[in-house]
């Protein structure tokens, strides 16, 4: 937790996702729940997938992106957290 409080407000934002990510499990539980035994590790992965892909469709841009973007470009460079994705 602490090495958290570290970095500036505006990466804390955007770190902060814990809803994102209960949305994301909840998702591949309902995917999962179903089947109980998969027939391989593979089925189990293609299941996992289809579960994300389904999520992403919800999923919208982050909120406070660029003054984090400005945060990023000063604490690493633009090498490691370039402008253009």
């Amino acid at each position: 937790m602490v090495p958290f409080f570290q970095f500036p407000p505006e990466i804390r934002k955007i770190t902060y996702t814990t809803n994102a990510i209960e949305s994301l499990n909840k998702t591949m539980r309902k995917y999962t729940r179903n089947r109980r035994i998969f027939p391989n590790d593979d089925s189990a992965m293609k299941s996992l997938y289809l579960a994300i892909r389904e999520a992403s469709k919800r999923w919208r841009g982050v909120h406070h992106w660029k003054p984090a973007l400005q945060v990023f470009q000063m604490l690493f460079g633009g090498k490691r957290a370039p402008i253009s994705g």
